[in-house]
Order: C-alpha cells, then sequence, then structure tokens
C-alpha cells in the first residue's frame, strides 16, 4: 500500500502549474456500493482562452469565469437546457471566482479593475448591480461559512494569508500564515478545508470559523494546489490526466479515475455539485493541440499567431543542448527572416510522440523547393511553448534501428552481457534533460544488472518509435514489479554503438 500512495504522490507532484487556455468540463458522479465512476464527459465552456473556477450556484447551475473581449466575466451553464448566458460585462474590469452567498440571490466574486485594484464584489444578476464587500483587502481566493462570515486567502507580498471576516462586525482577523488557493466548506460539518504550504511539503487542514479552531487533516510530502471534498472523509486530488482520491477511513490514496481523452490536460480547480450528481473540473489546452495551432500557423506564415504560441523567454536549441537563441524577440525577428527568404515553406507532421508537457514531432519540411527530415522536441508550460529543440538528419545510418532493436531484446531477456554490449565504452545517460545518472559501460552495467536482479517481471513494449539519421526516439511501456507507466528514450549512436541515452520519464 505505501509503494501505490508514493506512486500517486508523485503523479500529483508532476504537474503543478498555472494555466492559460483553460476549459471547463462537467462530468456525472455514478456511485454504487463498491465504487465511484465518473462518466459522460462534456465541455460545458466551448470558448477559446481562459475558462476557470467552476461553482455549482446550485444543482443545475455552474457558474464560472470566462474571457471574452480582452476581459473576464461570469458565465453561467445550465445543465437541463446545455445553455450558456454571461451574466457580468463590466468593462471596467474583469471578475474571477463566483461564488453564490449564502441565503442570498446574490453572487460574490472577485473583481480585477483595469487600474489594478483587486477587491471582493457582490452581484445582483437580476437588476444588474454591484458593490464592494471588501473594500481594502486584496482577496485572491474565498469561500463562505455563512451569508455574514467570509473565509479568504489574502494576497500579502509574495504568499496569502487566510483571514476570517464577519461583515456584519466588520471585523478581519488573519488565522493562517501561507495557504493555498484551494478554499471549501467541508460537507456535513461546520468547518472550512484548506491548505498549508510549508518547507516544499503540503498539510490539508480544517478551521471553525467561529472558534478559530485549526486541525491537521493530511500531510502529504509534495506541494498541491487543488483539492475539492467528494464527501466529508474523501477528498479529490487532480494532477494531469489523473483524480487520486484519498480516503481518511483507511488513510488510502487511490487513483479514482484516469482519463484517456486527448482534451483533458493538466487538470486544476474541481467542484462538486450540492447533490453529489456532478463534478466540473478545469482542464488546460492539450499540449498537442498547441503544437497542432503552431504547426497551422507557421504554414499560413501568420507570425503573429506563431509567436503567440511561444513564452517569453523561449529557448530554441539543437538537440541535446546547444542553444542557437533565447527570448521571443529573436524569435519573431528570426522567422520574420525565414518566412519572408521561404514564402513556400511548409512542414507536414509524418509521426508523434506525446507525454505530458512534451511533444516530439517528426517533421518533412519543404524549404525552397527541398525535402528535409528531422525532429522537433517541444517541451509546453502553463499553455505556451517554453523550448524548441531540433533533431537535425545530420548523418544517415540504416542500421541504428537493428541497434537500438539488440538493446531491447538484451533487456527483456534481463541479458547484462548482450544488453551492455550495445553501448559505447563512454556512454553516458541522462534524466531530461541534462541530469546523468550513469557515466560509463562499468556504471551503467553496475546498475542495470541490480535492477534486472530486483525486477523478475520487467518487460518492455515500443508503442511508437521516431528515427532521425543516427537517433533513435522510443516511446516504451513498462511493466516494472506490477506496476505499468509510460517513457520516452532518446538514443544517440556512434561508430555502432549506443553513446547517448536520455529518459523522459
Amino acid at each position: 500500500m505505501k509503494k501505490i500512495i508514493f506512486l500517486v504522490l508523485v503523479f500529483i507532484s508532476m504537474h503543478l502549474s498555472s494555466q492559460t487556455n483553460t476549459e471547463v468540463f462537467l462530468l456525472d458522479i455514478i456511485n454504487t456500493k463498491d465504487s465511484i465512476a465518473l462518466v459522460h464527459l462534456k465541455n460545458i465552456s466551448n470558448n477559446a482562452g481562459y475558462d476557470n473556477q467552476p461553482y455549482f450556484y446550485d444543482n443545475n447551475t455552474v457558474l464560472f469565469a470566462s474571457s471574452r473581449n480582452h476581459q473576464t466575466d461570469i458565465k453561467s451553464y445550465t445543465i437541463t437546457t446545455d445553455e450558456n448566458a454571461w451574466k457580468t460585462n463590466t468593462t471596467s474590469g474583469s471578475e474571477y471566482s463566483p461564488l453564490k452567498i449564502p441565503n442570498k440571490e446574490t453572487v460574490s466574486a472577485i473583481r480585477l479593475d483595469k487600474n489594478g485594484l483587486q477587491r471582493l464584489y457582490s452581484y445582483d444578476f437580476t437588476n444588474e448591480t454591484s458593490q464592494i464587500l471588501l473594500k481594502d483587502i486584496k482577496v485572491g481566493y474565498h469561500v463562505w461559512y455563512n451569508q455574514n462570515i467570509l473565509v479568504s486567502a489574502v494576497l500579502v507580498e509574495d504568499s496569502m494569508d487566510l483571514m476570517v471576516s464577519n461583515l456584519d462586525k466588520n471585523t478581519n482577523l488573519t488565522v493562517h500564515k501561507n495557504v493555498g488557493r484551494s478554499l471549501h466548506k467541508i460537507p456535513n460539518s461546520n468547518l472550512i478545508g484548506f491548505i498549508s504550504v510549508e518547507n516544499n511539503a503540503t498539510t490539508i487542514k480544517s478551521l471553525n470559523p467561529i472558534t478559530g479552531d485549526i486541525k491537521i487533516i493530511k500531510s502529504l510530502p509534495i506541494l498541491i494546489t487543488d483539492i475539492c471534498w467528494l464527501s466529508e472523509s474523501k477528498i479529490l486530488i487532480p494532477d494531469d490526466k489523473i483524480i487520486a482520491q484519498w480516503n481518511a477511513l483507511d488513510d488510502s490514496i487511490s487513483i479514482l479515475h484516469q482519463f484517456q481523452e486527448n482534451e483533458i490536460n493538466g487538470i486544476s480547480r474541481m467542484a462538486i455539485s450540492p447533490d453529489g450528481k456532478h463534478l466540473a473540473l478545469v482542464s488546460e489546452e492539450s499540449p498537442v493541440l498547441l503544437i497542432e495551432k503552431q504547426s497551422l500557423a507557421f504554414n499560413s506564415k501568420d507570425l503573429e499567431r506563431f509567436a503567440s504560441y511561444y513564452s517569453d523567454p523561449v529557448i530554441v536549441q539543437n538537440f541535446p543542448n546547444d542553444t542557437l537563441y533565447q527570448g521571443k524577440s529573436k524569435l519573431i525577428s528570426d522567422y520574420k527572416d525565414f518566412f519572408s527568404k521561404n514564402p513556400e515553406a511548409n512542414v507536414e507532421i509524418l509521426k508523434r510522440i506525446h507525454k505530458g508537457n512534451i511533444v516530439i514531432d517528426k517533421e518533412r519540411i519543404i524549404i525552397n523547393g527541398k525535402e528535409h527530415h528531422r525532429a522537433v522536441l517541444y517541451e509546453i508550460r502553463n499553455g505556451q511553448i517554453v523550448s524548441k529543440t531540433f533533431i537535425q538528419d545530420k548523418e544517415k545510418l540504416p542500421e541504428a534501428e537493428a541497434i537500438i532493436q539488440q538493446q531491447l531484446e538484451a533487456f527483456n531477456a534481463k541479458n547484462m552481457d548482450a544488453f551492455a554490449e550495445t553501448f559505447d565504452s563512454e556512454v553516458v545517460a541522462y534524466d531530461f534533460p541534462n541530469k546523468i545518472y550513469v557515466q560509463g559501460k562499468k556504471q551503467l552495467q553496475t546498475v542495470f544488472s541490480d535492477f534486472f536482479a530486483q525486477t523478475p517481471d520487467l518487460h518492455c513494449d515500443i508503442t511508437n518509435r521516431i528515427i532521425i539519421g543516427n537517433v533513435v526516439i522510443d516511446e516504451e511501456y513498462l511493466t516494472v514489479n506490477g506496476d505499468n507507466f509510460n517513457a520516452i528514450v532518446i538514443y544517440e549512436i556512434e561508430n555502432g554503438k549506443i553513446s547517448k541515452m536520455t529518459t523522459i520519464r
């Protein structure tokens, strides 16, 4: 059980970043005696740009923040009619994190004005009016305890503090330092759940806003940003394409659901309907879709759109780490010159390997009427390309695939002598991008001899392969002591032997 918990926590720690192009999705929650299923995935925002912070106004209505016309407004989705409606249109600012105020027909939301002020407002959608709730406090995130008592994560310099505000008495009391953004009322209790961030670890805690009593619910040795309560004893923790579940009854962590759909990537904010029948979640735009868009922009020579998919600073390099240049302005200048000199340039994707925030494309590119082959490794964070690495077809090596196949067969047979024979005496093995974990054949033999001995069920299948000259890129499906996972391995071959091996785990 400890091993399973560790693996789940590793999965959760890998993708914790803020989002840019995001969508809001809805699922049905099906409860049976022995299991919980998430079914009928549906995109309820369907909007280019930012859609985030879903909240159930009631069992039939989801509110969320959605971007349009260079601002963010509150939007609603009605489940039974499958209809969206804009609820605000504040031209002087943008609204985020909508919540229903208890026992009222009004909604609270954080408003970021164009002059930089960030304050909490209440909104009456019926008569289209609003008013400030907390004038001089910079609320980042909030949750209502009752119609008069508010618990907020308040921005203080470079962190957030937990504050309890009594609107009737006009009091504001800081009760905890350095908290996260995920605030929820714990079902069937008089408590608020929140995340405490300390020493690169996370502790889920509860707060009684009346007494000020704070208790530890669960400590995790990793940083997480988003949780929600499925029930008073079950907490959902999202990561990438996985939703994990912590059960307080036996202190276990398990994978509740793993999404196979391409549109679900980098799950973050989640909310559950009051009747427990629906789950709303936020997902980043798929890295694959992002790369598709930038390829289309390249082929249409739309420089502005092409550049919009890159971060600043972006790193452009030749594999493995030969930096060509850094910075978005240099990228724009470089491609402006390229497009002017090569107006007929066109790229076609021949093969693609995708894992997490890494996309590797094998491309056929036409430049001035001549055909070239290359691979491009894209690294994506926060919805933008942060690095672009070219793997050029420099050296034709027909035997490259046969060498890697020989290495694979020896690996699966756990034949150490045959395995080592495929590697150069000065081989270097890296964890992506450049962390060395093996240097030289002697160390390789030591590391893999122990690995073979400790892994009786070891097996590797190749699910996808890209070959560029003397470079072979394999997408691998591995079985290791009862667990299964994918990895990408980039092999470089020189003089008939594997000289470098880079693993993307």
